[in-house]
């Protein structure tokens, strides 16, 4: 396999919901230990790519390679398909997903939730699973609560366990949905912590997200999207501090305002 290869590019991306196009032919690569930022107003298509990158959304033109590895497809326009289901669930254990919405098991533990899918769905030793789940727990500062269940804990701390579940799948790359959009801005700087410490040990990650300060502290790259296009993009300090399309400056002066 091509080390140098980006973990996940997808190239000339379309999208559609019957005749509603929202991704028009989007190119985005991230390379290892990158954090590649996808930002624009709501209905530009930025979860849309996260979903397609996961396949769990169907795109129906373009490609998406996982460390040169294209996807496999059958059909063509909306009967477009991924073809080989082995392909699929290979791929997605190794792009981990954190949700808005955290989207954790309330019938079981924190603990439990963060070791579900490495013992049934990579079928990984119990006990080894365990000890790295105490451990993916202690670093996202919740360590103490692998015994209480998700009703238990506040946003930010739900939103914490969901990192460590991702982090315990030991991803290639770790695809962040609005991470703290459903937080209070007290709970949001917990995240972002945590999100901020991820990015120093060069983890490769793709955030979607509508903080504009996260966006610049983390990002290697970071895509503007705008009508299911890039508008514009580049390096942080060229998009915050020099952007060059109006659309760019009038979303970045919305969002200051807000």
């Amino acid at each position: 396999m091509d080390t140098q290869a980006p973990v996940i590019e997808i190239r000339n991306l379309h999208k559609a919901y019957g005749a509603l196009e929202v991704i028009k032919g989007v190119s985005i690569a991230a390379p290892k230990g990158h954090v590649i930022s996808l930002i624009g107003s709501s209905g530009s298509g930025k979860s849309t790519i996260l979903r397609c990158c996961n396949l769990l959304e169907d795109s129906q033109q373009g490609d998406i390679l996982f460390k040169a590895e294209p996807v496999l497809w059958k059909g063509e326009g909306h009967a477009r398909r991924p073809a080989d289901a082995d392909q699929v669930l290979r791929i997605r254990t190794n792009l981990s997903m954190v949700f808005q919405q955290f989207n954790l098991w309330a019938h079981m533990t924190i603990l439990e939730n963060v070791m579900e899918a490495p013992v049934t769905v990579l079928k990984r030793d119990r006990a080894q699973v365990e000890e790295a789940a105490r451990g993916y727990l202690d670093k996202v500062g919740i360590g103490d609560k692998c015994d209480v269940y998700p009703a238990q804990l506040s946003g930010g701390q739900q939103q914490r366990a969901a990192i460590a579940r991702g982090l315990c799948m030991e991803p290639e790359a770790l695809l962040f949905d609005e991470p703290t959009s459903a937080l209070d801005p007290e709970l949001e700087q917990e995240v972002v912590r945590v999100i901020k410490d991820l990015a120093a040990e060069g983890r490769t990650m793709m955030i979607v997200t509508h903080d504009m300060k996260l966006a610049a502290d983390v990002s290697d790259h970071v895509v503007f999207l705008h009508q299911g296009l890039i508008e514009e993009e580049g390096p942080p300090e060229t998009l915050f501090g020099a952007p060059k399309s109006e659309r760019l400056r009038g979303f970045l002066s919305a969002t200051h305002a807000a």
